[in-house]
């Protein structure tokens, strides 16, 4: 069973993620990457794969997970001939720059508030471990921004990707491949929208429908592609075992700093959500 601590971390990471993800449903990275010839799509993939460096598609299918590998190969490696990694990386910062003044305003860009989030993620972000989580200690090879609005997207991808990596070795741990781990997340209604999610992962019906039947066959889905209540269950250990694996850096902070990094970064998710950083209907819809 989850702990409040694990819970009030968990809170803290899912009020400080958007402002990281947020970059990946705004026009500022796709004008960024058009100027260097990459579509919408291949912008995602070269944007989150760039830390890696110019590595193949079977990297980037196993450090991202959730999507096809037929669908990953149609963008890496054929990018890296189109724009370097150190070119994504300085696109995606130039992009992340752009959203952040446009969603928050150059009042909060420029706050004290905005560089007392940025001093606590980063204290966050820095407990973090390397060892089995690529994305994360990827990223964490990166020189820090200078610009505080800079640092707090920082270290938001930092916390992102560590809670992410361990998150995949708990889906391994539970035996969901890919597209069963995306569809019991739909079922939970607390998913993207299902045509949405396939599309971007690369999936067909068909393949979401075998998915379906598989988790039926386990009694995790019902006759309504449902989440039973072993379904619920599974899902629920899920995140447990996800919070457990993710508390080192919120343990730096102690509960008073995840407290205030929680209001703090919890403002500013809200302007930016208010301000339309996501498409509507995207999440919670089956």
């Amino acid at each position: 069973m989850t702990s409040r601590t694990d819970r009030a971390a968990r809170h803290c990471q899912a009020v400080l993620n958007p402002l990281h993800s947020a970059l990946y449903f705004s026009p500022d990275l796709t004008s960024e990457f058009a100027r260097l010839d990459v579509d919408a799509r291949g912008a995602y993939f070269a944007a989150r794969a760039a830390p890696l460096g110019p590595v193949g598609a079977g990297v980037v299918t196993a450090a991202f997970y959730n999507f096809s590998h037929e669908h990953v190969g149609r963008y890496i490696p054929r990018l890296w001939e189109t724009v370097s990694p150190a070119q994504a990386l300085d696109a995606r910062l130039r992009a992340a720059d752009s959203m952040l003044r446009r969603l928050l305003g150059e009042e909060a860009i420029a706050s004290r508030e905005l560089a007392e989030a940025a001093e606590l993620a980063l204290l966050a972000a820095g407990a973090g471990t390397r060892p089995a989580r690529p994305l994360y200690a990827a990223n964490a090879d990166l020189p820090v921004p200078r610009a505080p609005h800079l640092a707090l997207w920082h270290a938001a991808t930092l916390l992102r990707e560590h809670r992410g990596d361990g998150h995949l070795a708990v889906l391994v741990t539970a035996e969901l491949d890919p597209v069963e781990a995306l569809t019991s997340h739909t079922a939970s209604g607390r998913g993207m929208e299902q045509g949405w999610v396939r599309a971007s992962r690369g999936w067909s019906q068909e393949e979401w429908t075998a998915a379906q039947e598989r988790l039926r066959a386990r009694g995790l889905l019902d006759g309504a592609d449902e989440l039973t209540p072993a379904g619920t269950e599974l899902r629920k250990t899920l995140e447990y075992e996800t919070d457990r694996l993710d508390r080192a850096p919120y343990e730096r902070l102690g509960a008073a700093g995840v407290a205030r990094l929680t209001e703090l970064a919890g403002a500013f998710t809200a302007t930016a959500v208010a301000a339309g950083a996501f498409p509507a209907g995207l999440f919670g819809v089956r």
